[in-house]
């Protein structure tokens, strides 16, 4: 039995309510795709007989289940690669100039979906920045899924994930091959701890960050959201830290004191001093 827009209203509404993200219309379609294996796994015949299950509930491990399918974003390794040169020949060199004296440097990267991201930066830092080899590097990668981070904090990639932006070279130095999949090294995985956040949840204690990378996140959020996490990010940030957004975000018109700065086409933002 086919889904119909009762059943995606219900749905929409119960992303909205738990993690404040609004799913337009032209996300009806997907709800087949990302809902269907549940279904299968819990026994329904249909998305249909799923969706009337949640129904007059509270929430449950399956709302849960829902609501992470519908919210789990595609990534990639060295997605849109720019942001990654801009750290590389701007940020990070500067960084290490101003953290000498301590030797560390810290980073978050939110709504980190399956890992690429942060095992993107991990790889750069290895391959770019032996300098750091002694310094102490912390990398916290988050994202409100439970699915997703089991497979990130497990390193193991599909032949199609792994082709999807990782040089062939550094997937040979930095995978191994275990029948179909890569597993990466200990080395690189061992760079990154991952953690469950709702980002417009209450934030557990978090370290001050030197640099945040939360690109395309901030732009399913209603205007309030976003201000509200841009002024709890701020708390965390240190007066010379860096934020890297999406493309289509920015903190202009929001209530909320960043100061854009630009490498190339790359426009990332910092704390302002106020």
């Amino acid at each position: 039995m086919p889904s119909t827009n009762a059943e995606f209203a219900y749905v929409r509404d119960l992303v909205k309510n738990a993690v404040a993200i609004a799913l337009g219309p032209e996300r009806e379609y997907l709800m087949e795709a990302r809902l269907a294996p549940i279904a299968e796994q819990e026994g329904f015949t249909c998305v249909t007989e799923l969706v009337r299950s949640l129904t007059g509930k509270t929430s449950t491990d399956l709302h849960w289940k829902v609501i992470e399918a519908m919210t789990t974003n595609e990534t990639s390794f060295f997605r849109d690669i720019k942001p990654f040169e801009a750290l590389r020949n701007k940020v990070l060199p500067q960084l290490i100039q101003n953290r000498e004296k301590e030797r560390q440097v810290s980073v978050w990267c939110g709504a980190c979906s399956t890992g690429q991201e942060p095992y993107s930066l991990s790889i750069m830092l290895r391959e770019h920045f032996p300098v750091l080899q002694n310094w102490k590097i912390k990398i916290l990668a988050t994202d409100i899924s439970n699915d997703v981070l089991r497979k990130a904090q497990s390193g193991r990639y599909t032949q199609l994930e792994v082709n999807r932006g990782l040089p062939a070279q550094l997937l040979i130095k930095h995978f191994r091959k275990e029948g179909t999949e890569w597993q990466i090294s200990d080395a690189i995985r061992n760079m990154v701890e991952f953690r469950r956040v709702n980002l417009i949840g209450t934030w557990p204690p978090m370290p001050n960050v030197d640099i945040v990378l939360l690109r395309n996140v901030l732009i399913y959020f209603p205007v309030e959201t976003k201000t509200q996490i841009l002024r709890n990010m701020r708390r965390i940030l240190r007066p010379d830290s860096y934020l890297f957004m999406g493309t289509a975000e920015t903190t202009v018109n929001l209530q909320v004191q960043y100061d854009p700065e630009s490498y190339q086409t790359v426009t990332y933002y910092r704390p302002s001093p106020n």
